[in-house]
C-alpha cells in the first residue's frame, strides 16, 4: 500500500482516497449519497465487530465509512458530477491517501543528509546537557542513563515533584488512553500482568512491535510506577488503561486511511485521550479538512487527540512547519525541549498565523523509556518522544478533573508553566501534571469546538468536492 519517499520533501501517496462526508449526515445517507453519484459500493465501519476492519476488508468491497467521524476510505477515486469553489452543506470533500510515517522515518535516498543532521543534534545535544545522547534510532543499542528515582522529563512536569509535600495523587485510573503507531511489545516485563487492548490496522502484521517506536511512546504516556530492572521511572499515567492501534508497519510507514480508522476505534472503544507520535509531509501551506473535521468530531466525542509537530527543523538556521496532521487546529501540536528548557533544535514551530501552531511542549531530548526486546530501555530524541508525556499527563488531568475533549485541552494549556521561548515554538509551555496544591478548579465550557467550514485545504491535489 505505502510508496517510497523520492526526496525529502515529496508527499507519497498509496492510490486510495479519503472522502469526508456532510455534517449531520447519517451514514446510511451518506453511503447512499456516495453510491449514487460515484457508483461505488460502500460498507460502515458498524458492520465490523467493535468497528475494526482490515485492508482484506477494504479489498473485498470498494470503501468503508468511519461511523464515529463521517469519513469514507475508498479504494478508487469517485466519480464527480460537479467541482464548485465554495463549501456547502450538500458537499463531500475528496482528498488523496497519504503515506504517514514513524517521526525520524526517511527512506535510503536521504540517509547520508540524515546521518549528518543527526551527528549534529547529537553534538548540539552533548553541549545543552552535558551528557552523552544516544540516536533516535532503531537499532537497539541500549542506552545508560545515570539518574535515579524518576526522568528528568517527569520531574520537570510535576509527574513526579521534587518535594514529598507535593505528592502526585493522580495515576490515570479509570481513564483510556490510546496509542496510534507502530504496535506494542507485549513480552516486555515491566507490563507483565497489565491488560492491553490492541488492533492492527496493517495486513499481514500482527500488533506485536517490531520496530521499538510504539512501545518507547507507550512507556511514556503509560509505562509502570516502578521496574525491577529499569533504572528510573518512565511511566505517567502506570493505572491508564491502555489501547494499542497499530496504524504504522513493523518499517514505521502506514496510510492516513488506517490512522483514521485508528481513530473511529479508539473513539468507538471511549477512549479518552489518542497519542499519536507520527507525520506525513505537507507540499506548501494549508491542512487537511478530513483530518481537521475528523479531529474536530472526536472533540465533541469527548477525544482529545495529541499528535507530534514534527523534527524536519535544524535551529538555529532553519525551522520547519507543523507538519500532518499536527497542523489541523483540532490537534493538539506537541514541541520538544531538552533538559535546559531550550527548544530542541529539530522541533519544528507554527509558521502561519491561522493554523499550524504548536500548541504545548514537553521532554522530548534524552527521553529514557521501554523499547523493544531484546534492548528494553532506550533514550531517544524527537516530538514523538514528547508528544507521549502529553498523552499521559492528559490522562491525569482527565482523572482528577473529569474533563474531556475540548475542555481537556484548554485545561492543559491554562496550568502549562510558561517559558521563556517564542510561542511559535512551544505553544502555552511546558505541559505540567496537577498535584493536590495545583488542582484548581475551572467552570467547564461544554460548547464544543465546531468545524470551520471555511478552513484552508492542504493542496494535495487537486482537491474536488462532490454535490449530493
Amino acid at each position: 500500500m505505502s510508496k517510497t519517499l523520492k526526496k525529502e520533501d515529496q508527499v507519497a501517496y498509496t492510490g486510495r482516497y479519503l472522502v469526508l462526508l456532510p455534517e449531520g449526515s447519517s451514514t446510511s445517507d451518506s453511503i447512499s449519497a456516495i453510491s449514487s453519484i460515484s457508483g461505488l459500493n460502500l460498507k460502515s465501519s458498524m458492520e465490523f465487530e467493535n468497528e475494526f476492519f482490515t485492508d482484506k476488508d477494504l479489498a473485498k468491497t470498494d470503501g468503508i465509512v468511519l461511523d464515529k467521524l463521517g469519513i469514507a476510505i475508498v479504494n478508487e477515486k469517485p466519480k464527480i458530477e460537479n467541482s464548485i469553489s465554495s463549501f456547502s452543506e450538500n458537499e463531500m470533500i475528496v482528498e488523496k491517501e497519504r503515506v504517514v510515517y514513524a517521526i525520524g522515518m526517511l527512506d535510503e535516498s536521504t540517509q547520508n543528509y540524515v546521518e549528518g543532521y543527526r551527528d549534529a543534534i547529537n553534538q548540539l545535544t552533548s553541549t545543552l546537557v552535558g551528557t552523552e545522547v544516544e540516536d533516535y534510532n532503531y537499532e537497539g543499542q541500549e542506552s545508560e542513563v545515570e539518574s535515579v528515582g524518576a526522568t528528568w522529563g517527569l520531574k520537570a512536569t510535576n509527574v513526579v515533584p521534587a518535594s514529598i509535600l507535593r505528592y502526585n495523587p493522580y495515576n490515570g485510573a479509570g481513564i483510556k488512553v490510546a496509542i496510534l503507531d507502530t504496535g506494542f511489545d507485549f513480552n516486555h516485563p515491566d507490563f507483565a500482568g497489565r491488560p492491553i487492548v490492541h488492533q492492527s490496522f496493517i495486513t499481514g502484521e500482527t500488533t506485536q512491535d517490531g520496530h521499538g517506536h510504539g512501545t518507547h511512546c507507550t512507556g511514556t504516556s503509560c509505562g509502570p510506577a516502578s521496574s525491577p530492572s529499569a533504572v528510573e521511572r518512565y511511566g505517567i499515567a502506570y493505572a491508564a488503561s491502555i489501547y494499542i492501534g497499530k496504524v504504522l508497519s513493523n518499517g514505521g510507514s502506514g496510510g492516513d486511511g488506517g490512522i483514521l480508522a485508528g481513530i473511529n476505534w479508539a473513539i468507538a472503544n471511549r477512549c479518552d485521550v489518542v497519542s499519536m507520535s507520527l507525520r506525513g509531509l505537507v507540499n506548501g501551506t494549508g491542512y487537511s479538512a478530513v483530518f481537521e473535521t475528523a479531529a474536530a468530531r472526536a472533540l465533541a466525542q469527548g477525544t482529545l487527540i495529541i499528535a507530534a509537530a514534527g523534527n524536519d527543523s535544524a535551529r538555529p538556521g532553519v525551522v520547519k512547519q507543523v507538519m500532518h496532521p499536527a497542523n489541523c487546529p483540532s490537534i493538539m501540536a506537541v514541541g520538544a525541549v531538552d533538559v535546559n528548557m531550550n527548544i530542541a533544535s529539530f522541533s519544528n514551530g507554527g509558521l502561519y498565523p491561522t493554523y499550524g501552531a504548536v500548541d504545548i511542549a514537553a521532554p522530548g531530548v534524552n527521553v529514557y523509556s521501554s523499547t523493544k526486546l531484546p534492548t528494553k530501555y532506550a533514550s531517544w530524541n524527537g516530538t514523538s518522544m514528547a508528544t507521549p508525556h502529553v498523552a499521559g499527563i492528559a490522562a491525569l488531568w482527565a482523572q482528577a478533573t473529569g474533563l474531556r475533549g475540548i475542555n481537556l485541552w484548554r485545561k492543559l494549556t491554562s496550568t502549562a508553566k510558561a517559558l521563556p521561548l517564542h510561542g511559535r515554538d512551544v505553544g502555552a509551555g511546558l505541559v505540567q501534571a496537577p498535584t493536590k496544591t495545583r488542582l484548581i478548579k475551572f467552570p467547564i465550557e461544554r460548547t464544543p469546538i465546531l468545524v470551520n467550514p471555511k478552513f484552508p485545504i492542504d493542496p494535495i491535489g487537486p482537491i474536488e468536492k462532490i454535490i449530493r
